[in-house]
C-alpha cells in the first residue's frame, strides 16, 4: 500500500478548511486492501485498481471510487483461517482536509472479530502493519510508533479470526455505508467539519458444503419430478 504524498498535505493547507467548509460532503476511497489467510492484496490505492480480487471475493455491490457498498468473502478448507480488510477513506478532502476526521468503535465485537483504527502510516499510525500480520489491535489511534491524536487522518480496519471442518465455508459480510448500523458492533469514522459519517460492519457466518453426492441425488429427484408433472400432463 501507497502511502500519501506530502503534496496533498501542502495543497490541503492552500486550500484551507473554512473557505470550503460549505460545500457538499463527498465521500472519496484512497484505498482498500484484503488479507486472506496472509495473502495480501491492494485492490485499490490512491484511486487506482491494482491487484485483482483474489477467489472468493464479490464485489459487485461494492463502488471503488466513493468505497461505498458490500463485500462478501468466502472461504473454506480445514484448520484455521484469517482475514482482515483495510479501508482509508476520505471525506471531503479537497474542501476541508483530509486531516480533520475522526474514529470511534460502538458496540461489543463478536467472538473472532477484531479492528483497529488509526492514522493510515504515511506519517503516524501503525494499523497496516498490522493488517498486514493480521493482528489489528483493537485500539483507536494507539501506534508503536507514538499516540496519534484525533482529529487526525483517519482509517478502518477490520477482520475475523475462525475455523472450518472439512465440509464447511465461512462467508464474510463487509457493509461501507453512510447508514448508521441499527444493531451490532460498527467502526464510525467522521469528518468534523462537514459532519459526514460513513460506517464499517461486518458479519461471519458459517454453513456446511453439501456433499457432492448430496448434490446429485438432490439434481436427480429434481428431474424425476419434473418427468412425472409432464407425464400427468400430457395424460
Amino acid at each position: 500500500m501507497k502511502t500519501k504524498h506530502l503534496s496533498v498535505f501542502f495543497g490541503a493547507i492552500l486550500l484551507g478548511a473554512g473557505s470550503f467548509s460549505a460545500q457538499a460532503a463527498v465521500v472519496d476511497l484512497y484505498g482498500y486492501s484484503l488479507n486472506i489467510d496472509r495473502s495480501i492484496s491492494d485492490v485499490v490505492d490512491t484511486y487506482s485498481l491494482l491487484d485483482p480480487l483474489p477467489s472468493g471475493v464479490d464485489a459487485s455491490l461494492f463502488d471503488n471510487s466513493t468505497g461505498l457498498g458490500e463485500l462478501s468473502i468466502t472461504i473454506s478448507g480445514l484448520g484455521a483461517h484469517s482475514f482482515d480488510a483495510f479501508f482509508d477513506h476520505e471525506i471531503t478532502e479537497t474542501g476541508n482536509t483530509y486531516y480533520n476526521e475522526s474514529g470511534v468503535a460502538v458496540g461489543i465485537a463478536a467472538t473472532g472479530q477484531s479492528w483497529e483504527i488509526d492514522e493510515p502510516g504515511w506519517i503516524d499510525g501503525d494499523i497496516y502493519q498490522n493488517f498486514e500480520a493480521s493482528r489489528l489491535d483493537g485500539l483507536i489511534g494507539k501506534s508503536v510508533y507514538g499516540d496519534t491524536f484525533f482529529p487526525d487522518d483517519v482509517s478502518m480496519a477490520m477482520g475475523w479470526d475462525f475455523s472450518l471442518a472439512m465440509n464447511e465455508k465461512a462467508v464474510i459480510s463487509l457493509t461501507l455505508s453512510e447508514i448508521m448500523p441499527t444493531s451490532g458492533f460498527y467502526l464510525m469514522q467522521s469528518d468534523s467539519d462537514s459532519n459526514k459519517k460513513i460506517f464499517l460492519s461486518s458479519s461471519l457466518a458459517v454453513s456446511a458444503i453439501p456433499e457432492p453426492s448430496i448434490l446429485l441425488l438432490f439434481g436427480v429427484g429434481l428431474a424425476g419430478l419434473a418427468f412425472g408433472t409432464r407425464r400427468r400432463q400430457l395424460k
